[in-house]
């Protein structure tokens, strides 16, 4: 590069970095691939670039160089290098980005070369995330949805984690907020004119409808469960009486062996727990111990943990082996609020179908965990019963932090349209901003330095 192109170089790009602001480099991309992505964000990320491309790309378009040593000058890689400057950028700030072969020497090679620019250092878990949201590019529920995203592991699990991470929640917190402040503006009217008589009384009518509506909005939002069913994912019992197959079962689904086999009743004494994608939707299944009159302490206590995960599920599935004769006409041993479905084990053995009986939710899941006849259905039907469950529009709150800040803006509110009449504007305008500044938490628009370790701890490095 000739001194006629350096000069032509935006030489704010390049200057050394102010007091306390330093640039930060990692991977960003998965180890073992074929190509590997090393990113960074800070003042010096336009240096890196003329350090070892040899010049400074124009903006957002791919450049192919010879990637140098910024002290030997030594070749280390050819791959594509890429200018984002700030403040049009992921991070708000000037990034850059090497996508280079995936090898491990290579990597590590360029990485190292990177770092030896002065100014550089590794970037700490989810330092980019959160550079993004201090720099006002993203909010705090987009950062978590970020997070959701990346380790999202079923289909359902992705589609709900993009919506939030481009904005569903944010958007629809900051729609809250807005019309908690004009209704704040309605009450404090009376305030500023309280020497107008028509003036209070007028404001409090026109805002009251409003604050209702979002206590309407807040409750419902926080009614509604299908954020944690698709994000953490449906609890499933498998149930039913010892040596019914229900370890064989879980086994089966999973394909692996999760839990002991034995003919020996007892066998399963403990919980045993898998997260499984079925048809697309995440379920933690559950193997209990099998149901009967327990003939030691050991047993007893396995028994009594396994009818308290029962009673937490979502679903319960009862096994019955078929090889012992017909299925009953309803479940004998646990009543549960949860949908109860017969799974009859051992049809390759039964010397006849079971009859449909009318004391099941479901009865027509006719298997054998042995063969895995039957388990096709029974994965579809128990994913269909996830979809049915978190259908429709988006679920608002996902995560515990957004149902805590929501349910304190609906305590809030609550407060405010209990004592309408009884409150003075002060107070009942303070109840709506205490509201307001629940909800201003979730997205951190308001007082979230306390969070900010909480909430990019879950990132992993280059993110």
């Amino acid at each position: 590069m000739d001194v006629q192109e350096k000069s032509a170089i935006d030489k704010s790009a390049i200057e050394p970095p102010v007091a306390g602001a330093d640039t930060i480099a990692a991977v960003s991309s998965g180890s073992g691939g074929a190509v590997a992505v090393i990113r960074l964000s800070g003042p010096q990320a336009g240096a890196v670039l003329v350090a070892l491309a040899g010049r400074l790309p124009e903006p957002r378009r791919a450049h192919l160089a010879r990637l140098r040593h910024p002290t030997s000058g030594e070749v280390l890689d050819q791959g594509l290098a890429l200018w984002f400057p700030g403040p049009r950028s992921a991070t708000g700030e000037d990034m850059a980005e090497l996508q280079i072969h995936g090898g491990r020497a290579v990597v590590a090679a360029v990485l190292g070369a990177v770092l030896a620019v002065p100014g550089l250092r590794p970037a700490e878990a989810g330092e980019f995330t959160r550079r993004a949201f201090l720099n006002g590019r993203m909010d705090l529920t987009e950062a978590e949805g970020l997070a959701d995203l990346i380790g999202a592991q079923t289909q359902a699990q992705r589609r709900l984690a993009f919506a939030h991470a481009f904005g569903h929640l944010g958007q629809r917190v900051e729609d809250w907020r807005r019309r908690l402040i004009r209704a704040m503006a309605l009450i404090e009217a009376g305030i500023d004119f309280a020497d107008e008589d028509d003036v209070p009384a007028g404001a409090r009518a026109l805002a009251r409808p409003e604050v209702e509506a979002l206590q309407a909005e807040l409750q419902a939002a926080l009614a509604d469960r299908r954020g944690a069913l698709v994000r953490e994912g449906a609890l499933i019992a498998i149930a039913g009486l010892p040596n019914a197959g229900k370890s064989s079962l879980i086994n089966a689904l999973a394909q692996r062996d999760i839990a002991i086999v034995s003919d020996e009743p007892g066998t399963t004494r403990d919980l045993l727990e898998v997260a499984l994608d079925l048809d697309g939707h995440k379920a933690t299944l559950v193997d209990t111990a099998g149901l009967r009159e327990a003939e030691s302490k050991v047993e007893a206590e396995g028994i009594r943990r396994a009818r308290a995960r029962i009673a937490d599920a979502d679903l319960v599935l009862w096994v019955h082996d078929l090889s012992a004769g017909p299925a009953p006409e309803a479940c004998p041993s646990i009543e549960v609020d949860a949908p109860l479905w017969l799974v009859a084990n051992k049809i390759d053995r039964a010397d006849a179908a079971p009859a449909p009986s009318a004391g099941w939710a479901v009865q027509d899941y006719n298997v054998s965990a042995a063969s895995g006849e039957g388990l096709e259905a029974l994965t579809r039907g128990i994913g269909g019963f996830i979809a049915a469950r978190t259908e429709g529009e988006h679920p608002a709150l996902i995560r515990a932090r957004h149902r805590a800040s929501a349910g304190q803006a609906a305590a809030h509110l609550a407060v405010a349209l209990g004592q309408w009449e009884r409150l003075d504007d002060e107070l009942l305008a303070e109840e709506l901003r205490l509201a307001a500044r629940a909800l201003g938490r979730m997205t951190g628009a308001i007082g979230v330095e306390d969070l900010l370790d909480v909430v990019f701890r879950e990132f992993c490095i280059g993110k």
